[in-house]
Protein backbone atom coordinates (compact mmCIF):
# COMPACT_ATOMS: atom_id res chain seq x y z
CA UNK A 1 0.00 0.00 0.00
CA UNK A 2 1.58 3.00 -0.99
CA UNK A 3 0.06 6.55 1.03
CA UNK A 4 -1.54 9.25 -1.91
CA UNK A 5 -1.45 11.62 1.07
CA UNK A 6 0.51 12.16 4.62
CA UNK A 7 -2.26 13.90 6.69
CA UNK A 8 0.62 13.47 9.66
CA UNK A 9 2.31 16.51 11.49
CA UNK A 10 4.98 14.29 12.70
CA UNK A 11 6.38 10.47 11.74
CA UNK A 12 8.09 8.48 14.44
CA UNK A 13 10.74 6.46 12.62
CA UNK A 14 12.87 4.64 14.88
CA UNK A 15 11.26 1.70 15.14
CA UNK A 16 12.60 -1.48 12.87
CA UNK A 17 9.76 -3.42 12.94
CA UNK A 18 5.83 -3.08 13.18
CA UNK A 19 4.62 -0.75 16.03
CA UNK A 20 2.07 -2.84 17.74
CA UNK A 21 0.96 -0.63 20.54
CA UNK A 22 0.72 3.52 21.98
CA UNK A 23 0.05 5.17 24.85
CA UNK A 24 0.26 8.92 26.30
CA UNK A 25 1.23 10.46 29.51
CA UNK A 26 -1.54 10.82 31.04
CA UNK A 27 -0.26 13.94 33.12
CA UNK A 28 0.90 16.03 30.11
CA UNK A 29 -0.01 14.17 27.08
CA UNK A 30 3.01 15.65 26.02
CA UNK A 31 5.14 12.13 25.72
CA UNK A 32 4.07 8.76 23.91
CA UNK A 33 5.64 5.39 24.31
CA UNK A 34 5.38 2.78 21.05
CA UNK A 35 6.32 -0.80 21.46
CA UNK A 36 7.37 -2.74 18.28
CA UNK A 37 8.24 -6.04 16.95
CA UNK A 38 12.16 -4.90 16.71
CA UNK A 39 12.04 -6.27 20.51
CA UNK A 40 11.82 -2.29 21.89
CA UNK A 41 9.98 0.19 23.44
CA UNK A 42 10.42 4.42 23.00
CA UNK A 43 9.23 6.85 25.04
CA UNK A 44 9.61 10.10 22.82
CA UNK A 45 8.01 13.67 22.54
CA UNK A 46 5.59 14.38 20.63
CA UNK A 47 6.14 18.00 19.89
CA UNK A 48 9.97 17.22 17.99
CA UNK A 49 9.66 13.30 18.16
CA UNK A 50 12.89 12.77 20.48
CA UNK A 51 13.79 9.91 21.81
CA UNK A 52 13.73 10.63 26.20
CA UNK A 53 13.93 6.85 27.23
CA UNK A 54 14.68 3.74 24.98
CA UNK A 55 13.53 0.19 26.53
CA UNK A 56 15.79 -2.40 25.60
CA UNK A 57 16.69 -5.96 26.51
CA UNK A 58 13.22 -7.41 25.76
CA UNK A 59 13.15 -11.31 24.38
CA UNK A 60 9.99 -10.61 22.27
CA UNK A 61 8.18 -8.41 19.94
CA UNK A 62 7.01 -5.85 22.82
CA UNK A 63 2.99 -5.30 22.52
CA UNK A 64 2.40 -3.51 25.90
CA UNK A 65 3.33 -0.60 27.00
CA UNK A 66 1.58 1.76 29.35
CA UNK A 67 2.31 5.24 31.25
CA UNK A 68 2.13 5.15 35.31
CA UNK A 69 -1.40 7.35 36.12
CA UNK A 70 1.15 9.90 36.88
CA UNK A 71 3.72 9.39 33.89
CA UNK A 72 6.63 8.70 36.01
CA UNK A 73 6.44 5.19 35.07
CA UNK A 74 6.29 3.26 32.21
CA UNK A 75 5.81 -0.69 31.93
CA UNK A 76 6.64 -2.60 28.39
CA UNK A 77 5.75 -6.35 28.34
CA UNK A 78 6.76 -8.63 25.32
CA UNK A 79 4.64 -11.75 24.16
CA UNK A 80 7.25 -14.08 25.81
CA UNK A 81 5.99 -12.16 29.34
CA UNK A 82 8.97 -10.12 29.69
CA UNK A 83 7.98 -7.36 31.90
CA UNK A 84 9.79 -4.30 32.66
CA UNK A 85 9.35 -1.16 34.24
CA UNK A 86 10.65 2.38 33.79
CA UNK A 87 11.86 5.70 35.53
CA UNK A 88 11.40 8.42 33.11
CA UNK A 89 13.28 10.88 34.96
CA UNK A 90 16.24 8.71 35.56
CA UNK A 91 15.88 6.76 32.36
CA UNK A 92 16.51 3.72 34.00
CA UNK A 93 14.92 0.48 34.32
CA UNK A 94 13.83 -0.17 38.01
CA UNK A 95 12.26 -3.66 38.06
CA UNK A 96 11.99 -6.39 35.82
CA UNK A 97 9.95 -9.96 36.02
CA UNK A 98 9.27 -12.68 33.36
CA UNK A 99 5.68 -14.30 33.88
CA UNK A 100 4.13 -16.85 30.96
CA UNK A 101 2.68 -15.21 27.26
CA UNK A 102 1.57 -12.07 27.83
CA UNK A 103 -2.06 -10.80 27.65
CA UNK A 104 -2.07 -7.51 28.69
CA UNK A 105 -0.75 -5.08 30.89
CA UNK A 106 -2.10 -2.10 32.64
CA UNK A 107 -1.67 0.15 35.77
CA UNK A 108 -4.08 1.00 38.45
CA UNK A 109 -5.41 3.81 38.26
CA UNK A 110 -3.95 5.77 41.27
CA UNK A 111 -0.93 4.08 42.73
CA UNK A 112 2.52 2.30 41.17
CA UNK A 113 0.90 -0.76 40.77
CA UNK A 114 0.89 -3.12 37.88
CA UNK A 115 -1.18 -5.42 36.59
CA UNK A 116 -0.93 -8.32 33.88
CA UNK A 117 -2.92 -11.09 32.56
CA UNK A 118 -1.60 -14.40 31.13
CA UNK A 119 -1.92 -17.08 28.71
CA UNK A 120 -2.18 -19.80 31.69
CA UNK A 121 -5.09 -18.16 33.40
CA UNK A 122 -3.01 -16.21 36.13
CA UNK A 123 -3.51 -12.23 36.61
CA UNK A 124 -0.76 -10.81 38.42
CA UNK A 125 -0.56 -7.80 40.19
CA UNK A 126 2.84 -6.18 41.67
CA UNK A 127 3.61 -2.82 43.42
CA UNK A 128 6.51 -1.03 41.63
CA UNK A 129 9.21 -0.85 42.29
CA UNK A 130 9.62 -3.63 45.53
CA UNK A 131 7.75 -6.20 43.76
CA UNK A 132 5.36 -6.90 46.53
CA UNK A 133 3.52 -9.59 44.50
CA UNK A 134 -0.04 -11.04 44.61
CA UNK A 135 -2.02 -13.53 42.11
CA UNK A 136 -5.32 -14.07 40.87
CA UNK A 137 -5.66 -17.72 39.48
CA UNK A 138 -8.54 -19.82 37.44
CA UNK A 139 -8.89 -22.03 35.20
CA UNK A 140 -6.15 -22.86 33.21
CA UNK A 141 -7.30 -20.66 29.86
CA UNK A 142 -5.60 -17.39 28.91
CA UNK A 143 -7.26 -14.35 30.39
CA UNK A 144 -7.68 -12.40 27.27
CA UNK A 145 -8.50 -8.81 28.45
CA UNK A 146 -8.37 -7.09 32.17
CA UNK A 147 -9.34 -3.77 33.36
CA UNK A 148 -8.99 -1.74 36.72
CA UNK A 149 -12.12 -0.09 37.67
CA UNK A 150 -12.12 3.56 38.66
CA UNK A 151 -12.23 2.73 42.17
CA UNK A 152 -9.01 0.76 41.85
CA UNK A 153 -10.26 -1.99 44.53
CA UNK A 154 -11.71 -4.20 41.85
CA UNK A 155 -10.74 -5.32 38.25
CA UNK A 156 -12.89 -6.88 35.73
CA UNK A 157 -10.55 -10.15 33.91
CA UNK A 158 -12.29 -11.74 30.69
CA UNK A 159 -11.15 -15.18 29.46
CA UNK A 160 -10.66 -17.56 26.86
CA UNK A 161 -13.60 -19.64 27.96
CA UNK A 162 -15.87 -16.96 27.68
CA UNK A 163 -16.06 -16.35 31.40
CA UNK A 164 -16.01 -13.44 33.06
CA UNK A 165 -14.42 -12.50 36.67
CA UNK A 166 -14.88 -9.65 39.05
CA UNK A 167 -11.82 -9.49 41.31
CA UNK A 168 -11.29 -7.88 44.72
CA UNK A 169 -7.92 -6.52 44.39
CA UNK A 170 -7.28 -6.05 48.38
CA UNK A 171 -8.98 -10.04 49.13
CA UNK A 172 -8.12 -12.01 46.19
CA UNK A 173 -11.29 -13.44 45.71
CA UNK A 174 -13.35 -13.53 42.62
CA UNK A 175 -16.90 -11.08 43.60
CA UNK A 176 -18.77 -12.35 40.80
CA UNK A 177 -18.61 -14.86 37.99
CA UNK A 178 -20.31 -14.21 34.61
CA UNK A 179 -20.42 -17.87 32.59
CA UNK A 180 -22.91 -19.90 31.15
CA UNK A 181 -25.41 -18.49 29.79
CA UNK A 182 -24.73 -15.22 30.52
CA UNK A 183 -21.51 -15.45 29.49
CA UNK A 184 -20.24 -15.34 26.10
CA UNK A 185 -19.58 -18.58 23.90
CA UNK A 186 -15.97 -17.60 22.93
CA UNK A 187 -13.00 -16.10 24.00
CA UNK A 188 -13.10 -12.39 25.44
CA UNK A 189 -11.08 -9.55 23.11
CA UNK A 190 -11.96 -6.68 24.70
CA UNK A 191 -14.10 -4.74 27.59
CA UNK A 192 -14.39 -1.50 28.71
CA UNK A 193 -15.89 0.31 31.59
CA UNK A 194 -18.59 3.15 32.32
CA UNK A 195 -16.93 6.51 33.87
CA UNK A 196 -18.00 5.34 37.65
CA UNK A 197 -17.52 1.43 36.72
CA UNK A 198 -20.55 0.95 37.70
CA UNK A 199 -21.35 -1.08 33.85
CA UNK A 200 -18.86 -2.97 32.18
CA UNK A 201 -18.88 -3.61 28.11
CA UNK A 202 -17.50 -7.01 27.01
CA UNK A 203 -16.84 -8.24 23.38
CA UNK A 204 -16.26 -11.51 22.33
CA UNK A 205 -15.28 -13.57 19.40
CA UNK A 206 -18.63 -15.00 19.12
CA UNK A 207 -19.32 -11.65 17.74
CA UNK A 208 -21.36 -10.56 21.03
CA UNK A 209 -21.28 -7.65 23.40
CA UNK A 210 -22.42 -8.17 26.75
CA UNK A 211 -23.34 -5.14 29.08
CA UNK A 212 -22.70 -6.16 32.95
CA UNK A 213 -23.27 -4.37 36.82
CA UNK A 214 -20.41 -4.83 38.46
CA UNK A 215 -22.42 -4.30 41.98
CA UNK A 216 -24.57 -7.35 41.05
CA UNK A 217 -23.04 -9.62 38.68
CA UNK A 218 -26.07 -9.06 36.37
CA UNK A 219 -26.13 -8.97 32.52
CA UNK A 220 -28.33 -5.96 31.11
CA UNK A 221 -31.36 -5.43 29.47
CA UNK A 222 -30.84 -7.86 26.50
CA UNK A 223 -28.55 -10.70 26.87
CA UNK A 224 -26.10 -9.54 24.11
CA UNK A 225 -25.51 -7.14 21.06
CA UNK A 226 -25.35 -8.50 17.97
CA UNK A 227 -25.51 -7.45 14.26
CA UNK A 228 -26.13 -10.89 12.65
CA UNK A 229 -27.87 -13.53 13.70
CA UNK A 230 -26.29 -15.79 10.48
CA UNK A 231 -24.46 -18.37 12.69
CA UNK A 232 -22.29 -18.89 9.80
CA UNK A 233 -20.92 -15.64 8.73
CA UNK A 234 -20.54 -14.82 12.64
CA UNK A 235 -16.45 -14.74 11.95
CA UNK A 236 -16.50 -12.27 9.67
CA UNK A 237 -17.85 -9.83 13.13
CA UNK A 238 -15.08 -10.59 15.58
CA UNK A 239 -15.38 -8.11 18.01
CA UNK A 240 -12.42 -5.98 17.92
CA UNK A 241 -13.14 -2.67 20.56
CA UNK A 242 -16.16 -1.61 22.89
CA UNK A 243 -16.22 1.90 23.80
CA UNK A 244 -18.65 3.99 26.14
CA UNK A 245 -19.06 7.23 25.23
CA UNK A 246 -17.47 9.53 28.10
CA UNK A 247 -19.59 12.42 27.53
CA UNK A 248 -22.81 12.91 28.72
CA UNK A 249 -24.57 10.78 25.69
CA UNK A 250 -26.13 8.24 26.86
CA UNK A 251 -24.04 5.81 24.04
CA UNK A 252 -22.23 2.73 23.20
CA UNK A 253 -19.78 2.05 20.83
CA UNK A 254 -19.02 -1.69 19.26
CA UNK A 255 -16.63 -1.91 16.26
CA UNK A 256 -16.47 -5.29 14.49
CA UNK A 257 -13.60 -6.79 12.47
CA UNK A 258 -15.23 -6.79 9.68
CA UNK A 259 -15.94 -3.27 9.14
CA UNK A 260 -18.71 -2.15 11.27
CA UNK A 261 -19.07 0.44 13.72
CA UNK A 262 -22.16 0.55 15.72
CA UNK A 263 -23.24 2.51 17.98
CA UNK A 264 -26.22 1.57 20.16
CA UNK A 265 -28.13 3.29 22.90
CA UNK A 266 -26.94 2.74 26.51
CA UNK A 267 -30.76 2.72 27.76
CA UNK A 268 -32.47 0.41 25.39
CA UNK A 269 -28.92 -0.91 24.29
CA UNK A 270 -31.42 -0.99 20.58
CA UNK A 271 -28.86 0.00 17.52
CA UNK A 272 -29.01 3.75 16.10
CA UNK A 273 -26.48 3.72 13.92
CA UNK A 274 -24.07 1.76 11.66
CA UNK A 275 -21.20 3.35 10.09
CA UNK A 276 -19.50 1.20 7.53
CA UNK A 277 -15.34 0.66 6.71
CA UNK A 278 -13.74 0.42 3.85
CA UNK A 279 -11.75 -2.50 5.85
CA UNK A 280 -11.27 -3.91 9.29
CA UNK A 281 -11.59 -1.76 12.01
CA UNK A 282 -8.78 -2.82 14.81
CA UNK A 283 -9.51 0.31 17.25
CA UNK A 284 -11.73 2.58 18.72
CA UNK A 285 -12.30 5.86 20.93
CA UNK A 286 -14.61 8.08 22.12
CA UNK A 287 -13.63 12.03 22.73
CA UNK A 288 -13.96 13.05 26.39
CA UNK A 289 -16.36 15.57 25.91
CA UNK A 290 -18.21 15.04 22.81
CA UNK A 291 -20.03 13.02 20.32
CA UNK A 292 -17.46 12.27 18.58
CA UNK A 293 -15.72 8.70 18.03
CA UNK A 294 -12.68 7.23 16.41
CA UNK A 295 -11.39 4.02 14.21
CA UNK A 296 -8.56 3.13 13.42
CA UNK A 297 -8.73 0.60 10.02
CA UNK A 298 -6.43 -2.32 8.60
CA UNK A 299 -6.30 0.09 5.57
CA UNK A 300 -4.28 2.50 6.91
CA UNK A 301 -6.96 5.25 7.62
CA UNK A 302 -8.04 6.92 11.31
CA UNK A 303 -11.87 8.37 10.59
CA UNK A 304 -13.82 10.37 13.20
CA UNK A 305 -17.61 9.75 13.21
CA UNK A 306 -20.41 11.55 14.78
CA UNK A 307 -22.02 9.12 17.03
CA UNK A 308 -25.51 11.59 16.81
CA UNK A 309 -25.50 11.57 13.13
CA UNK A 310 -24.01 8.33 12.12
CA UNK A 311 -21.62 10.20 9.74
CA UNK A 312 -18.14 10.51 9.29
CA UNK A 313 -16.69 14.03 10.21
CA UNK A 314 -13.18 13.39 8.66
CA UNK A 315 -10.71 11.26 7.82
CA UNK A 316 -6.97 11.12 8.12
CA UNK A 317 -4.82 9.08 5.85
CA UNK A 318 -0.01 9.06 5.61
CA UNK A 319 0.34 5.30 7.10
CA UNK A 320 1.20 2.71 3.89
CA UNK A 321 0.24 -0.47 6.10
CA UNK A 322 -2.50 -1.12 8.57
CA UNK A 323 -2.86 0.94 11.82
CA UNK A 324 -2.42 -1.51 14.42
CA UNK A 325 -3.12 0.80 17.51
CA UNK A 326 -3.85 4.47 18.20
CA UNK A 327 -4.68 6.90 21.40
CA UNK A 328 -6.41 10.70 21.28
CA UNK A 329 -5.09 13.41 24.08
CA UNK A 330 -7.90 14.87 26.42
CA UNK A 331 -8.68 17.57 24.47
CA UNK A 332 -9.20 15.37 21.42
CA UNK A 333 -6.96 17.46 19.29
CA UNK A 334 -3.99 15.20 18.46
CA UNK A 335 -4.35 11.62 17.63
CA UNK A 336 -0.80 9.14 17.29
CA UNK A 337 -1.20 6.18 15.39
CA UNK A 338 1.03 3.29 15.48
CA UNK A 339 1.47 0.88 12.06
CA UNK A 340 2.89 -1.83 10.64
CA UNK A 341 4.31 0.39 8.20
CA UNK A 342 7.43 0.43 11.40
CA UNK A 343 6.22 4.14 12.31
CA UNK A 344 4.20 5.63 14.27
CA UNK A 345 2.32 9.41 13.39
CA UNK A 346 1.46 12.30 14.99
CA UNK A 347 -2.30 13.69 13.43
CA UNK A 348 -3.16 17.37 14.15
CA UNK A 349 -7.32 17.04 14.83
CA UNK A 350 -7.95 20.82 15.28
CA UNK A 351 -10.57 22.13 12.84
CA UNK A 352 -12.26 25.33 12.33
CA UNK A 353 -16.14 23.89 13.29
CA UNK A 354 -14.61 22.69 16.91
Amino acid sequence: MEAEQDDSELTFSKHSGSVFCVSLDPATNSMAVTGGEDDKAYVWRLSDGEVLLECSGHKDSVTCAVFSHDSSLVATGDMSGMIKAWKVETKEEIWSFEVGDLEWLEWHPCAPVLLAGTDDGNVWMWKIPSGDCKTFQSSACQATSGKVLPDGKRAVVGYEDGTVRVWDLKQGNAVYVIKGQDGHQGALTTLACNKDGSLVLTGSVDGCAKLINTATGKVGVRPDFRLTEDQSSILNFLLCSVFFSPSSLPLIAVAYLEGTLAIYDLSTQVLRHRCQHEAGIVHLQWEESSSVVSTCCLDGALRLWDARTGSMVSEYRGHTAEILDFTINREASVAVTASGDNQAKVFCLQRPDR
